[in-house]
C-alpha cells in the first residue's frame, strides 16, 4: 500500500523509511510484534539515506558506538542470510588517520575497540604505504587499519529493510507526512497527517533532519540542528587502483572508492543551518575544488582526476555528534530515533534492533542505549569519550 490508501490504526508507528526507521521495523517485524506501518513524507530512502557516503567502519571512540557498529558489520557481512536480499556491501578495508600529536589517542581508541572485539589494527608509515602506495603518508606516525570494513549504499539498505519488513507484514504509505504527534493526557495516541489522522499506541520518530519541528507540541525540544553537506564524485585517474575507505584528520575529508572507476571525498564541516526542504541539490565548484585540493594532498592522483558530479545532503546534528536514541519525556509510548550527525548509515543495523528491545521490553540487552537518552543534554549529561580526536 502507498500514499494513496491511508490505514486509520496500527500498533507501531514509525515516522521515516530511512535506514533507521526500516531498520526498526524490520526488527519489530522478525519478532511478530505486532501492525506495523510505516510512513514517509517521500520514500523509502529519499532522504539523508539515498544521499550517505554510506562508509562502513568500527572506528569510534565511545565503546557504545563501537558495539553498535560491531552488530551492524556483522549483519552487512551476511545480508542475504539476515535480510533476505542480496545488498550492496563493498568490503574495501578502512584507515583511520589522526592529527599529528593524537598517536596516543588513537592507540587507546584501538585498543578498547579490540577488547570489544573489534578487527583492527595498528599500522605505521611504511606499513599505510604498502597497503594504499597512492597515498601520500609522510607526516604519519600510526593509523588504525580495518581489513573487514568498506562500504554500502543507503538506498539499498533502507530499500532492503523495508522490503523485507513488508514481507512480515509490515505496511508502507509513501508521500504522507507527519505534521504533528497526537498526545492526550500525557501519552502518545498517534500522528496527524497531511491525509488525515493515524492511532496507535506507540510512535517512533526516525526522521532526521524534519525531527524537531514535529516535538513543538510534545513539551521537548530535541536540540538538534541542520547541517548542509557536499560530496564530490570523481573518476578515477588514468592509474588509480581502489583502495581502502578513509578518515583523515589531517585534511579534514573522508573518502572511499566508488564501485572500481570511480571516487568519492566528502568534508568533515559543514554549513548550519539549512532547511531540509529547500537546499542547493548541486554543490558549489568553489566548495568541490576545496575538497579535492585538500584531499589531493593525501591522494596525490585526484589533482588530475575529472569531477564526474556532486551530491549534497543535510545531516541532523546534536552538540556531542552522537544521536538522541530513547523514550521521550513527558509522552508515554513515544520514541526518538534521530540527530546521528552524519554517523548513522554504518550502524543502521544495530539501532533497528536495539530500539526494538527498548520497544518491546522496556530495556535493551544487545547494547546499553542509556548514554543516548533524549534527556542527556538538559541533564547536563553529554557524552564524552575517554579518547575523543578534536575533532570528534
Amino acid at each position: 500500500m502507498s500514499g494513496n490508501g491511508l490505514l486509520k490504526t496500527a500498533d507501531f508507528i514509525i515516522l521515516g523509511a530511512g535506514v533507521m526507521g526500516a531498520s526498526i521495523a524490520f526488527h519489530l517485524a522478525r519478532r511478530n510484534a505486532g501492525r506495523i506501518l510505516v510512513i514517509d513524507r517521500e520514500h523509502a530512502g529519499s532522504g539523508g539515506s539515498g544521499r550517505s557516503s554510506a562508509l562502513v567502519r568500527m572506528h569510534y571512540s565511545f565503546p557504545p558506538e563501537v558495539e553498535l557498529a560491531l552488530i551492524s558489520l556483522k549483519i552487512f557481512h551476511n545480508w542475504r542470510d539476515i535480510v533476505g536480499e542480496t545488498g550492496e556491501f563493498r568490503r574495501t578495508g578502512f584507515v583511520r588517520i589522526v592529527h599529528p600529536g593524537e598517536s596516543e589517542l588513537l592507540k587507546q581508541n584501538v585498543a578498547m575497540q579490540r577488547g570489544l572485539g573489534a578487527k583492527v589494527e595498528l599500522i605505521d608509515r611504511l606499513q599505510l604505504k604498502e597497503l594504499e602506495p597512492d597515498w601520500q603518508v609522510d607526516e604519519v606516525e600510526l593509523a588504525a587499519y580495518e581489513p573487514d570494513s568498506g562500504y554500502g549504499d543507503g538506498n539499498v539498505v533502507a530499500n532492503d529493510f523495508l522490503t523485507a519488513a513488508r514481507e512480515s507484514g509490515a505496511t508502507y504509505l509513501s508521500k504522507t507526512r507527519a505534521t504533528n504527534f497526537l498526545i492526550e493526557s500525557g501519552r502518545i495516541g498517534g500522528v496527524q497527517t497531511e491525509q488525515g489522522e493515524i492511532h496507535a499506541p506507540v510512535v517512533i520518530a526516525a526522521a532526521g533532519p524534519w525531527t524537531r519541528p514535529l516535538f513543538q507540541s510534545t513539551g521537548f525540544d530535541p536540540p538538534i540542528e541542520t547541517e548542509f553537506h557536499q560530496v564530490a564524485i570523481l573518476k578515477n585517474a588514468p592509474t588509480m587502483k581502489p583502495g581502502a575507505a578513509c578518515i583523515d584528520s589531517v585534511t579534514a575529508t573522508y573518502f572511499r572508492s566508488d564501485g572500481s572507476d570511480k571516487f568519492l571525498i566528502g568534508d568533515f564541516y559543514g554549513k548550519r543551518p539549512i532547511d531540509p526542504d529547500n537546499f542547493p541539490q548541486r554543490p558549489s565548484e568553489t566548495d568541490l575544488e576545496d575538497i579535492i585540493e585538500r584531499s589531493a594532498r593525501r591522494v596525490p592522483k585526484l589533482e588530475s582526476a575529472e569531477v564526474m558530479r556532486g551530491v549534497t545532503g543535510v545531516y541532523d546534528v546534536t552538540p556531542d555528534s552522537r544521536p538522541l536514541l530513547g523514550r521521550v519525556p513527558g509522552v508515554e509510548g513515544l520514541y526518538l530515533c534521530a540527530g546521528f550527525s552524519g554517523m548513522g548509515f554504518k550502524i543502521s543495523p544495530a539501532i533497528g534492533l536495539v530500539m526494538s528491545e527498548l520497544i518491546l521490553e522496556g530495556r535493551t540487552k544487545a547494547v546499553d542505549l542509556t548514554p543516548f537518552r533524549p534527556t542527556r543534554f538538559t541533564e547536563g549529561s553529554p557524552i564524552k569519550a575517554d579518547f575523543e580526536y578534536k575533532d570528534d
